[in-house]
């Protein structure tokens, strides 16, 4: 526990001491509440983090938890709001920064805060875009191991027609900008630039993805499972060696992963500033000790096989990406309280947990009757 979570703990303690210094107490109280919310807000992300990063190599996974928290904290906490800030207001780099410094009140139309907040239709086209496509993939693919089984098995049948994902996608994308959107041309552009992202980065990584051997289990024969993502193979029930990512592949699964952690924390981002508007607290509070939490979590994930021993999680953490994209689109025109978003993927994350501790009991009943009626014969 110390290993995985150790940088967590020693960054905590740093980005709270700064806190307190750049702010007083109060910094360190809202330093704090975004920590908090932002675990809260992205546990299916580590979970789908997870079934991913087990699939890269030990270096990968490094890069991930060093080089990926840099992007998250500087890339998707500091400088993406001031990006979009500074592209929808028509500022430069340093007038973006003199302008979230000033800390205006959110009521102030001219304020950093709300004119990152109406530049939310955009951002959530993107993000929901990006994360529709990956759960649309996902039901779509017929699996052999299906946690809602009533409504899995249907939809993995009609998944069969060749690119529904897309069409499903674009369909959702054209009603929400029609119904839900004031300028509906700004999130057409938006939401197209977000399945273009997740095809072309999804797209290069079955393009450099070089299929190996895998033994396999010695007790129960199983080889591996394709994964939809195409990025590497998937262990069926009983398969303990997973095939490990290296180069190009590993680099794109890498790229994936990224763009995947940026689309989760959207709604965070934005949901911070009902919290607090100062751009240092949130880098602070969402970033450095937040999204480092989360990353030490997809390890925990990784390192103690929690995916394999409960089988339906990836399951869950799926439909909860699918809620999250449904919820990002709707927000286009409907403002939607995050801790809806945060409760609801703990809701599915919860009930694949319960289902997966249950059909562990069910399959250890099992093996222990079968030596036992064996016998009684």
């Amino acid at each position: 526990m110390l290993k995985i979570f150790g940088w967590s703990y020693g960054v905590t303690v740093v980005s709270l001491v700064i806190a307190v210094l750049y702010g007083g107490w109060t910094a360190l109280f809202l330093c704090v509440i975004l920590g908090i919310l932002e675990v809260s807000l992205s546990f299916d992300n580590a979970v789908v983090n997870a079934t991913i990063l087990q699939r890269m190599s030990d270096f990968w996974q490094k890069i991930f938890l060093t080089v990926g928290i840099v992007i998250a904290v500087f890339g998707m906490r500091l400088v993406f709001p001031l990006l979009i800030v500074g592209i929808t207001a028509d500022l430069g780099p340093i007038e973006a920064i003199q302008l979230a410094m000033e800390q205006r009140p959110a009521e102030d139309p001219t304020s950093y805060a709300a004119l990152l907040t109406a530049a939310h239709p955009q951002i959530a086209a993107f993000g929901g875009m990006f994360l529709l496509m990956l759960f649309l993939d996902y039901i779509f693919e017929d699996r052999d191991i299906k946690w809602l089984t009533w409504l899995e098995r249907p939809l993995a049948r009609i998944g069969k027609l060749d690119q529904l994902s897309v069409i499903v996608a674009v369909v959702a994308l054209v009603l929400s900008a029609e119904f839900l959107a004031e300028d509906p041309g700004i999130v057409l552009l938006s939401g197209m630039l977000g399945l273009i992202t997740y095809l072309a980065v999804n797209g290069l990584g079955e393009l450099f993805h070089v299929p190996e051997e895998v033994e396999p289990d010695d007790e129960t024969g199983d080889s591996p499972v394709a994964d939809p993502a195409g990025a590497a193979a998937k262990p069926a029930r009983g398969q303990n060696k997973i095939v490990k990512a290296t180069g190009k592949a590993a680099f794109f699964l890498f790229l994936y992963l990224e763009v995947l952690d940026a689309s989760f924390s959207f709604d965070g981002v934005i949901g911070a500033f009902a919290i607090t508007s100062d751009p240092i607290i949130i880098a602070l509070g969402l970033g450095l000790i937040g999204a480092m939490y989360v990353r030490s979590l997809t390890i925990f994930f990784v390192r103690k096989g929690t995916l394999q021993d409960y089988v339906y999680l990836e399951h869950g953490a799926h439909w909860a990406i699918g809620a999250l994209a449904a919820i990002l689109m709707i927000s286009i025109g409907v403002h939607i309280n995050e801790i809806v978003t945060g409760l609801l993927g703990v809701a599915f994350i919860g009930a694949a947990f319960i289902s997966s501790l249950r059909r562990n009991k069910r399959i250890a009943r099992e093996d222990t009757e079968t030596p036992l009626q064996t016998a009684a014969h």
